[in-house]
């Protein structure tokens, strides 16, 4: 049995966490630290977990009693709980904010996207969860770097649902502001870009094109829908053979024969992928659950390679049938 402890117990990250680990069959859960709630019940902050768990946020992080600490702290937390903290020489950590997901001397994090780098994380002590947006333009772009195929800018258009902006309420998380709008923000330099592009260099370190990405925000709460634009003159046919070959041996990532649409993969960790192309310009649609794949789901997929379990494990999530 994995026992975990869970840092910044309350976002909407750390719900849907508590949510899996609850009926993952090898893991649990030894605390959930919050400071600013502890003593109370988690499902008096996650409403959803009612008739789950009698488990109360903790202020203690008691890391000498469990073997994986998650980090669902805000960006730049793990990183000052880290500098301040001695661990535990065996203790095992995966962090969900963006503070070690950029290769660097020091530090020790492997970048925990499965279809990346699952070698590295199975052996890894450290692990740094993807972003959303990374997740999905990661997986809708990797075959063609692994072909060498990236000789073209990069055009993408991605919206998100309102949990994307965290649980902390903001002008543009506001229901009155978010429901019926739509919007697009931080065009062109958006913080996932570097993580993406240090995957793409990863497999084809020739790649220096354009990277021109416009981030939307949606009206609805949770999924990420992608496109992803670029000339390509390779064959849609030899493309989809390339993508399949890609993701065969991976358990999450699928490719269909028609354009998804987001309620295919909202509560799930899938990624559905779409292949479209109009004369040299291919089209690329990704879609996953930003909580899920883009989360939560993917670092319990972690877990399960870091921990040497079979990789599906507590992930047989379901869509909605409407």
């Amino acid at each position: 049995m994995i026992r975990t402890g869970i840092i910044g117990g309350a976002g909407y990250t750390a719900g849907e966490l508590i949510r899996l680990l609850l009926n993952h069959p090898d893991v649990e859960i030894a605390f959930v630290n919050s400071n600013s709630n502890a003593g109370n019940r988690l499902s008096s902050v996650h409403a959803g977990l009612y008739g789950e768990t009698d488990m109360t946020f903790s202020n203690n992080v008691p890391m000498d009693e469990i073997d994986l600490l998650f980090c669902c702290s805000a960006h730049g937390d793990t990183r000052r709980f880290m500098e301040s903290h001695v661990l535990p020489e065996r203790l095992k950590v995966i962090d969900l904010s963006t503070d070690y997901r950029i290769a660097a001397p020091d530090h020790a994090f492997v970048y925990g996207l499965p279809e990346l780098n699952r070698r590295a994380i199975c052996s890894a002590q450290y692990t740094a969860n993807p972003g959303c947006f990374a997740t999905a333009i990661q997986l809708a772009v990797l075959p063609l770097a692994k072909h060498l195929m990236l000789t073209n800018d990069l055009h993408i258009n991605a919206i998100t649902g309102s949990t994307g902006a965290g649980v902390k309420p903001s002008d543009t998380s506001h229901f009155s502001w978010r429901n019926d709008n739509i919007s697009i923000y931080k065009p062109f330099e958006h913080q996932h870009l570097a993580e993406i592009r240090q995957s793409l260099v990863q497999l084809q370190n020739s790649f220096e094109s354009g990277l021109w990405f416009i981030p939307v925000r949606g009206c609805f709460t949770r999924g990420i829908f992608a496109t992803v634009y670029t000339k390509c003159l390779v064959e849609l046919d030899e493309l989809i053979k390339i993508y399949e070959t890609y993701y065969d041996d991976h358990s999450f990532t699928f490719i269909t024969d028609k354009a998804p649409d987001l309620k295919q993969v909202v509560n799930t960790n899938k990624c559905l992928l779409h292949l479209h192309k109009k004369d040299d310009m291919l089209l690329v649609t990704s879609v996953i659950d930003n909580l899920l794949k883009g989360a939560s789901g993917q670092a319990v997929h972690n877990m399960n390679l870091m921990f040497n379990l079979e990789e599906t494990v507590g992930l047989h999530l379901k869509p909605s049938a409407f």
